[in-house]
């Protein structure tokens, strides 16, 4: 694949206005401020194809890219206290209509979360929430670089008992800054990407 012809396709703010599915999909996941924008870019070797904000809380849509047989969806991010109930209840019922419909193809969610801290309780929500629906989905530990070597060995180690059915996980510490899992995503995106030519 060649991940730097990927493009943008379009954005929706409703469940309502997502057209039905035509093609598998991956999703990224996360709270805000973790590194979805950061993570989209590093992952297809472009600088801007996801907008980065210095604003928590302010991808509000969900956007949805393209690359061949694959469609790639950046959820809003969840758990930012600064905005209003309304809003919130409409991002909700956004995540939750998507991910919740039936019919759309969901190959795989990359579930984000900050390496540097225990997944907070949103993250802990989001994770049991895949594992009722049955949905397939891997970890992603953003801001790998933030760590030092210590610090890294007991995040992981405490990752252990924080993440539940960790042992079952495929769990990849990733960095933007030295593009540290990059290399890794992109075989999962490559694997995913050839069974559904096989399957077709």
């Amino acid at each position: 694949m060649n991940f730097q012809n990927a493009k943008f396709k379009a954005s929706y703010g409703t469940y309502k206005q997502i057209p039905r599915p035509e093609k598998p999909e991956i999703v990224f996941a996360g709270r805000s401020n973790v590194g979805k924008s950061s993570l989209i870019n590093r992952l297809f070797g472009r600088k801007n194809l996801a907008r980065v904000s210095s604003q928590p809380g302010k991808t509000a849509t969900i956007n949805f890219y393209e690359l061949e047989n694959l469609i790639f969806a950046d959820l809003p991010g969840y758990g930012y206290a600064k905005v209003s109930k309304s809003e919130k209840g409409r991002w909700s019922e956004l995540i939750g209509g998507y991910l919740g419909d039936g019919e759309r193809d969901l190959a795989l969610i990359f579930q984000l979360i900050d390496m540097r801290h225990p997944p907070t309780k949103d993250d802990l929500t989001m994770i049991n929430y895949l594992v009722e629906c049955e949905l397939p989905f891997a970890v992603v530990l953003t801001k790998a670089d933030k760590l030092n070597k210590t610090e890294r060995a007991n995040r992981l180690e405490a990752l252990k008992t924080e993440l539940p059915y960790y042992d079952q996980l495929t769990v990849v510490p990733f960095s933007a800054v030295t593009d540290e899992g990059v290399d890794r995503l992109r075989e999962i995106v490559s694997e995913i990407s050839e069974s559904e030519n096989v399957d077709s």
